[in-house]
């Protein structure tokens, strides 16, 4: 039996945990975000809703969840918690704890939730380690990690568990992490109010990270322990100004125009300017990687065929990473576009051929480019006097390939900007070749 000593020091423990952990759920019902997770029938409500073992890799960028969701699946079901860091456990570390698992399930029946965090960190040894447990159903494993699974798990291991994909939580779901937060006795308790321009510098710093969001808001409110915690406060408390940067209003429109624009006109600065001040207001970093990717495809194009390249690169880096590092990659990415030649005759051509189709210039296929491989499209005549270019020299033949009604159309006109001088050249010859001169 507990003693009143041990109750009041239990309680003192908790008064000191992060804010983080103080406001962690503990029902599936409490979580915030996650709701394409959560619903009837997904599989972490049938892990909490029957007795049969799961295993799981839940993979997100921080702050999205996913040690809450472990703690919350092992609290509902009455199972034992253990979690063990890959940062610090080794493969010792590991068969102790499925040991300890396998001991209390056949002496007492319950089961157990085995955690790795950061479970990417483990080495394949490692990893091999928690196969058995994992293949005879010895504890629940869930293992959380921020980096693609498909590169950093073994396939043995991520076969035989489900894989979760957890999503950054919105702005709203941040803000109701904060109100939460402000006014639960396990949080502030209502010691303090939040202005609403406070309450949105803190979203804008989460950048879709609820436990920084609320680190972010202890360290508000240790400065100010009652009344109201304004911009100001959270400026000195996290040491970051707030930038005027509404992400529904003119200035997100504006700055994300002056960004393209700045990598447009080549002044590699500005454009760099222009991300810092996207990323520190947190917008969401993937917008900002579709928008470079965009962009080496519309404005440098053929000038640079690599462009696009890094651009992809950094948007799949961005999206496996996260903030902040992330940034690194996006900054590269920026760089190499706003120093690359710049062409858009891609832009222009893809333009040039939807607006003949939409004008109505769409015509027959030749019959000779007709799909022949399934039967009876000989006796249709479909395939009929193709010319297969690779038995020919250069790989080139001269017949036609555009429907009548567009032959002789001109849509991609290359510049002399860069790589793309090689490319007109090839291409004028080509053309000249299967043409004629024009």
């Amino acid at each position: 039996m507990e003693s009143l000593f041990d109750a009041a020091a239990r309680e003192a423990h908790k008064a000191q945990e992060p804010l983080a952990v103080r406001m962690r759920p503990k029902t599936l019902d409490e979580v915030i975000g996650q709701r394409h997770l959560l619903g009837p029938g997904t599989p972490l409500r049938r892990l909490v809703e029957s007795e049969a073992p799961m295993s799981l890799f839940l993979w997100g960028p921080p702050g999205t969840g996913k040690t809450t969701l472990a703690y919350v699946v092992a609290g509902v079901t009455a199972r034992r918690f253990v979690e063990v860091s890959a940062v610090s456990a080794g493969v010792k570390e590991v068969r102790a704890a499925i040991d300890q698992a396998r001991t209390e399930l056949g002496m007492t029946g319950r089961q157990t939730v085995l955690f790795v965090d950061e479970v990417h960190r483990f080495n394949k040894a490692q990893q091999d380690a928690l196969l058995p447990a994992v293949e005879n159903r010895w504890v629940t494993f869930i293992g959380a990690t921020t980096e693609n699974p498909f590169f950093s798990v073994i396939s043995p291991l991520l076969s035989r568990s489900l894989l979760l994909t957890l999503e950054s939580l919105s702005e709203a779901d941040v803000r109701a992490v904060l109100e939460r937060a402000v006014a639960d006795a396990r949080g502030l308790g209502g010691r303090v109010r939040l202005a609403p321009e406070a309450m949105e510098h803190l979203v804008r710093l989460a950048g879709g990270d609820a436990r920084r969001s609320l680190t972010y808001l202890e360290a508000a409110a240790l400065l100010v322990p009652e009344g109201e915690i304004t911009v100001e406060t959270v400026e000195k408390a996290v040491d970051k100004a707030a930038v005027r940067y509404d992400r529904q209003g003119d200035q997100h429109y504006d700055v994300v125009s002056a960004f393209i624009k700045s990598m447009r006109g080549s002044d590699a600065d500005a454009a760099l300017h222009y991300l810092a001040r996207m990323i520190e207001a947190g917008e969401d970093p993937r917008f900002i990687a579709r928008r470079v990717v965009i962009f080496a495809s519309e404005d440098v194009g053929m000038a640079d065929p690599t462009c696009l390249q890094v651009a992809v690169a950094a948007a799949q880096a961005v999206q496996m990473i996260g903030l902040p590092e992330g940034r690194i990659n996006l900054a590269q990415a920026v760089i190499h576009c706003a120093l690359a030649p710049k062409s858009n005759a891609v832009v222009k051509a893809i333009g040039a051929a939807s607006e003949d189709v939409r004008r109505g210039l769409i015509g027959q296929v030749p019959g000779h480019l007709r799909d022949a491989h399934y039967p009876g499209a000989a006796k249709l005549g479909h395939g009929k006097g193709y010319k297969y270019p690779h038995d020919f020299e250069h790989g080139l033949v001269k017949q036609e390939y555009a429907p009548e009604e567009v032959r002789g159309r001109r849509y991609y006109e290359p510049t002399r900007h860069g790589g793309e001088q090689h490319f007109a050249d090839r291409w004028t010859k080509i053309r000249e070749f299967l043409r004629g001169a024009s």
